[in-house]
């Protein structure tokens, strides 16, 4: 079945457009050490973070949650971009899509960290919105960020919308949107292909590429 042309892109950001993860490892590592709670490593850091700060943080510290928000966050501005590396194929993938329609981002990443490593990339220009957590009245999973973003856009939520990132989560947020999910990498990092579910999968940032520049050659209304 052909794949339809999309009339805009949303992105995540960690792990689908950018490598951040070093620096999102230390903050939590050093808002651990604060308190004696246990470190992790990198690979417990991709299998457990998903879910937005305001969401995930009252559940680890319970009352002293804001606290910790805060010496995370001064550990992560410290370091972010000094570690902060395009993903393979990101920035291909970016151009190819500029062919096709405005982009944004849809992020649980705080959203002035967010818009301070996409002008720290000279990625900012690509996008009619960046929208992080905190930006709208709840994060991914919920619509609403990604509603925030196409308003943004100047464009309608419907399956002509691609909402693309690596996790089970930002899948149900494409969903939940009503746009179309799209799994770049295996997601083995949370459970597999299986799990996320996707309308489309790209094994990576150069498939994608690949993808999106077939489809902004074909005439417009059909897919490759």
């Amino acid at each position: 079945m052909a794949t339809i042309r999309p009339a805009a892109i949303l992105w995540d950001w960690d792990n689908t457009l950018v490598d951040g993860w070093a620096a999102i490892e230390h903050g939590l590592n050093v808002t651990f050490r604060h308190y004696g709670m246990p470190e992790w490593d990198r690979e417990t850091v991709l299998a457990r973070v998903r879910g937005s700060l305001r969401d995930t943080f009252p559940g680890m510290f319970g009352t002293a949650w804001e606290d910790a928000r805060d010496i995370f966050y001064t550990a992560v501005r410290a370091c972010h971009l000094d570690v902060l590396n395009p993903m393979p194929g990101a920035a291909q993938a970016l151009q190819a899509a500029a062919a096709l329609g405005p982009q944004a981002v849809v992020s649980n990443k705080q959203g002035p960290l967010l818009r301070t490593e996409a002008a720290h990339l000279g990625w900012a220009s690509h996008f009619s919105a960046l929208v992080g957590a905190g930006d709208a009245e709840a994060d991914k999973p919920s619509a609403a960020p990604l509603l925030l973003a196409l308003r943004g856009c100047g464009i309608e939520s419907g399956r002509n919308v691609w909402y693309i990132g690596d996790t089970v989560l930002d899948m149900q947020a494409a969903r939940a949107a009503g746009c179309t999910a799209v799994l770049l990498g295996d997601a083995g990092h949370d459970g597999g292909v299986i799990a996320a579910a996707p309308d489309l999968q790209f094994d990576d940032g150069h498939a994608l590429a690949d993808a999106l520049s077939r489809l902004a050659s074909a005439p417009a209304g059909r897919g490759s």
